[in-house]
């Protein structure tokens, strides 16, 4: 990685590694953004009485670690395998795995205009760590806002080459939010009571809304929008003028969130 971040990580930090060595009580391992080694006792590798330490891990493999105490002094760094939860993993993983494609795209305009990629890279990072946690995070931002490429610092003939780049290779930032509505009217026409209630749901979240019919009066609503808090306002939104329009007309529903 380009990325090399300075001084000691923090305690409970998350941090990948690399195992270098292995020995009957404990694991030695390189801190891959930090370039620094830590220690995992065999205590700290796996819950459970351990028989044999190689069963989980081995020289040369990639490992999540939590960072439990330091001692600047003397450089000391404990590292703790078990308790990183699978969650936690996965979402540094692919925070490294981001970070990796938004070097990549780096190394693609140094090559295309003959530049010096860690120059390019240090010279951008330095420019954006102040308002982003991370080059992924800016270059996402690039994909939201064109204006944002500003924050680059770099030359005119750079930054159209890095902007082109990086649309090109990153999709536009996205969640999803789900629930279900349960709907019914009395009234008369209350098939077409119903429809206007999903109408106008339809309305508040335009494309950004998705409706399906599920059976015995229940729908599946899908919220995509750029982010969470946006998301969460179209469903809150959508939904209570869809279940106050079934109230006024004889009816009755309900709406129920369902997580991710």
């Amino acid at each position: 990685m380009l990325l090399q971040k300075k001084g000691f990580p923090e305690e409970d930090e998350l941090v990948m590694c690399t195992v270098t060595k292995v020995q009957f009580h404990s694991v030695f391992a390189n801190l891959d953004e930090y370039g620094k080694s830590g220690m995992i006792h065999i205590s700290e590798v796996s819950p459970g009485r351990i028989r044999n330490i190689r069963d989980f891990v081995k020289e040369g493999k990639k490992v999540v670690c939590k960072v439990l105490r330091i001692n600047q002094e003397r450089g000391h760094i404990d590292l703790s395998l078990r308790r990183v939860t699978e969650t936690q993993k996965r979402k540094k993983i692919d925070g490294i795995k981001q970070e990796q494609k938004a070097e990549k795209i780096l190394e693609f305009i140094a090559k295309d205009l003959n530049l010096d990629v860690r120059k390019l890279f240090e010279e951008i990072n330095n420019n954006v760590t102040q308002k982003y946690s991370s080059l992924y995070e800016f270059f996402q931002q690039v994909v939201a806002d064109s204006n944002a490429i500003k924050d680059a610092g770099i030359d005119a003939k750079t930054e159209k080459k890095l902007e082109e780049a990086v649309k090109s290779r990153i999709k536009e930032v996205s969640v999803e939010i789900e629930g279900k509505l349960k709907l019914a009217s009395f009234a008369s026409n209350g098939v077409d009571v119903v429809k206007e209630a999903l109408k106008r749901a339809g309305e508040v979240g335009k494309e950004k809304i998705s409706i399906k019919y599920l059976g015995a009066g229940s729908y599946n609503v899908i919220i995509s929008a750029k982010d969470y808090k946006e998301a969460e306002k179209i469903l809150k939104e959508a939904t209570e003028v869809t279940l106050d329009y079934i109230k006024e007309n004889e009816g009755e529903g309900e709406f129920m969130r369902v997580e991710a």
